[in-house]
């Protein structure tokens, strides 16, 4: 790709979402949104393969038909109320509308469906965005409408997304569908927290960026794509693998790593809210999510390729490893200790 079309829609991405994040008019999140749909676009098809350039249509479909949803749910509001402000979303309609925009651009069940053939078309540095960045002003909307939306309707997406998530997580081969999945689950607790507690939804987006963001980094490095692959990458670089490993249990959400940070102040604050039924569905149905992750750390480090014929084995490379690398999963594993620091700063 072109060095200057690559800095003017890395620019462009980074402009899209910041006038979203900071903005409290519906019109200007709505023109920052559309920066960003199309500053990503160059960067999905950027291969020029089949696959890239259906996974870029498919996403400038999608995307397309959730931005006019969320205009057309702001016009409905403005009409009624005579408010263009976002956090001023009163009218049911509007608000129902905005709730599924919002879901279609972030990839909630059951709109879904966009999301793993989009990243599975992509690059792995590509996937990092989709999965990170572009997630943040959609999140930042639900933050801002979180009062006025309807709390059954997100928390049944909420427990579809982590229930389909972590069951179609289950019988995938590739790197990058998993990790899609994985997007999807972790959606789910964003949202059924999101009525409740924003705050609570910020910092697991927040949290799980960085261990992501890690793994993604961490597959890049060693050019991974398959779970066959991911067998014979502990020659590559060892220290990295087992590194791999424990970022792959922290997204999982065991202590005593970060990931169990976000889980464990969300089943806290859903029990005092007296919903413990919907806390113990929502962590029963993170077991499934959990099985893919130990299989994925399970063939990164412990099994070996089956060796019926002979094979040439991967030396050890001398590529250096990303330093954000080493920082996210320096964060993603031992952040859980400086717990009370990140909610005071929350």
């Amino acid at each position: 790709m072109n060095p200057q079309a690559k800095l003017i829609s890395t620019t462009s991405l980074l402009l899209g979402t910041s006038i979203t994040i900071s903005s409290n008019h519906w019109m200007t999140a709505w023109i920052g949104l559309e920066i960003n749909t199309l500053a990503i676009l160059p960067l999905i098809s950027k291969t020029h393969h089949p696959r890239a350039i259906e996974a870029s249509t498919k996403y400038f479909l999608t995307q397309a038909t959730a931005s006019t949803l969320l205009l057309f749910a702001s016009m409905i509001n403005a009409w009624f109320s005579g408010q263009w402000d976002i956090t001023q979303l009163t009218h049911p309609m509007s608000c129902i509308l905005s709730t599924v925009a919002i879901s279609i651009k972030l990839g909630l069940v059951p709109f879904h469906f966009w999301f793993p053939e989009v990243l599975q078309g992509s690059t792995m540095t590509t996937c990092l965005l989709l999965a990170t960045i572009m997630k943040f002003p959609p999140i930042t909307l639900f933050y801002l409408t979180s009062p006025s939306l309807n709390s059954t309707l997100l928390t049944s997406m909420a427990i579809a997304s982590a229930a389909l998530g972590g069951w179609m997580g289950l019988n995938q081969t590739q790197t990058r569908k998993v990790l899609a999945f994985s997007s999807i689950a972790h959606l789910g607790w964003m949202t059924i927290i999101l009525n409740y507690d924003p705050n609570l939804t910020l910092i697991t987006f927040y949290l799980y960026t960085v261990t992501t963001s890690a793994i993604f980094l961490i597959l890049n490095t060693t050019n991974t794509l398959k779970l066959s692959t991911v067998m014979t990458t502990w020659t590559k670089i060892p220290p990295l693998t087992t590194i791999f490993m424990l970022t792959l249990l922290s997204l999982a959400g065991l202590p005593p790593l970060t990931g169990f940070l976000p889980k464990w102040l969300i089943i806290q604050e859903l029990t005092k809210q007296e919903l413990t039924a919907t806390a113990t569905a929502i962590s029963l149905l993170s077991l499934l999510g959990l099985f893919f992750y130990l299989r994925l750390a399970y063939c990164a480090t412990i099994t070996l390729p089956p060796n019926f014929t002979n094979y040439m084995k991967q030396w050890q490379t001398n590529k250096p490893t990303n330093p954000l690398a080493t920082i996210f999963t320096s964060l993603s594993i031992m952040l859980l200790p400086l717990s009370p620091m990140v909610l005071t700063i929350s």
